[in-house]
C-alpha cells in the first residue's frame, strides 16, 4: 500500500502529482497497489487551493510500504501535530519508506528523521529551513535527494520526479519510463532548482550578494574556490556557505557553475568561437568539464545548442 499523508491548506499537486504516476505505474506493471490518502484528522481534508480530498484517518498499517507526506500552506501547523509525528516516527521505525515532497520535509525534520541525513525542499524555504533544523544536511540545488529510505523533494512539480525515481527502484527503469512517458515528462529532469532559485534574481544590483556575483562575473576564468569568495565577501568560509546558501538557496560552487555556464552559452550561441577557447575563458578548463556542466543546466552540450542557434 502507498500512503499520502495529506492536512488542511496542503498543495494539491503534492499529493495528486505522485498519486497519478503511482496509479500509471501499477498499470504498467500489473500489479495496482492500493493508494489511500490518510491525515489525522479523517474525511474531507481542504486544500490550499480550496478542493478537497477524502483521506482515511492515521493506522499503523503494516501493509504501507511507501508513504509520501504532501507539502503547503498548512504544513507548520501539522508540524505541531503530535500524533502525526509519531506516526511518521513509527513508520519508519518499521523500514517504511518515506518521501516527503516540497515543504512536506519540515514534517520529517521536525520528527527528527532528517537529523544528520541529506535532505532537500523548496528552494524557497531554504533560509528558513536552515534556520530551524540546522542538522539537516540540506542540498538546495536538488530536485530530490535519496539518504536511505528517507526521500525528499523539491517543489511542488519535483514530487512527480520523486515518484517516478521510486517507481524505478520498486520496479524497473523500464516502467518509470513508460510512466513518464504517459505523463509526457522526462524521466530524469535536467538541472537543479537553481535554475529556478533567487540566485537569478541577484542578476539585478540587489541582494546580499549581488556585488560579490558581480566580482565573480567579472573574475569567471580564475580558480574560485569557496575559501576565495568568502575572503571577498569578508566572511569566515563556514558564515559564507550558510549565508549564501540561505540567501540564494544555492551552493557556492553550483553558483559559480551556473554563472560560468551562462556566460559559456552565451558565447557559444553568439560566436565562432572553439569550444575549446569558451571553455578556457569561462573557467571550465577543459571543453568535457563545461559539457558535462550543460548537460545539468540544459540537458543538451555546447555544440547542440550552437547548432539550434544558429538554425534559428
Amino acid at each position: 500500500m502507498i500512503g499520502v499523508l495529506i492536512y488542511p491548506d496542503f498543495q494539491l499537486l503534492d499529493a495528486a502529482g505522485p498519486i497519478a504516476a503511482f496509479e500509471i505505474a501499477g498499470r504498467y506493471a500489473r500489479n495496482t497497489e492500493p493508494i489511500r490518502t490518510i491525515a489525522a484528522t479523517p474525511g474531507a481534508v481542504r486544500s490550499s487551493s480550496g478542493v478537497e480530498m477524502l483521506a482515511r484517518g492515521l493506522r499503523h498499517d503494516r501493509a504501507m510500504r511507501t508513504l509520501i507526506i504532501a507539502g503547503g500552506d498548512g504544513v507548520r501547523a501539522a508540524a505541531g501535530c503530535s500524533r502525526t509525528l509519531a506516526f511518521l516516527r513509527a513508520a519508519a521505525a518499521r523500514g517504511c519508506r518515506i518521501a516527503s515532497v516540497c515543504s512536506g520535509a519540515y514534517l520529517l525534520a521536525e520528527a527528527g528523521l532528517l537529523d544528520g541525513r541529506r535532505a532537500t525542499t523548496h528552494w524557497s524555504r531554504t533560509r528558513d529551513f536552515l534556520e530551524r533544523y540546522p542538522r539537516v544536511r540540506l542540498e538546495p540545488d536538488r530536485i530530490f535527494v535519496r539518504d536511505g529510505e528517507v526521500w525528499t523533494s523539491a517543489g511542488i512539480s519535483a514530487g512527480i520526479d520523486l515518484a517516478l525515481a521510486i517507481i524505478a527502484e520498486q520496479h524497473s527503469d523500464a516502467i518509470a519510463r513508460d510512466t513518464a512517458r504517459q505523463l509526457v515528462l522526462a524521466q530524469r529532469r535536467a538541472g537543479g532548482q537553481s535554475q529556478f532559485s533567487s540566485l537569478l534574481e541577484l542578476q539585478a544590483p540587489s541582494g546580499r550578494f549581488a556585488a560579490l556575483l558581480g566580482w565573480v562575473r567579472e573574475h569567471l576564468g580564475e580558480h574560485l574556490t569557496v575559501e576565495r569568495l568568502a575572503e571577498q565577501a569578508g566572511m569566515s568560509a563556514r558564515h559564507f556557505t550558510r549565508a549564501f546558501i540561505a540567501e540564494t538557496g544555492s551552493t557556492p560552487a553550483k553558483a559559480v557553475e551556473r554563472l560560468r555556464v551562462e556566460a559559456a552559452k552565451s558565447r557559444v550561441q553568439a560566436s565562432g568561437e572553439a569550444i575549446e577557447q569558451v571553455a578556457r575563458t569561462t573557467g571550465f578548463g577543459d571543453p568535457e568539464r563545461m559539457r558535462r556542466a550543460f548537460l545539468r543546466a540544459f540537458g543538451q552540450p555546447p555544440q547542440a545548442l550552437r547548432r539550434a542557434a544558429r538554425a534559428a
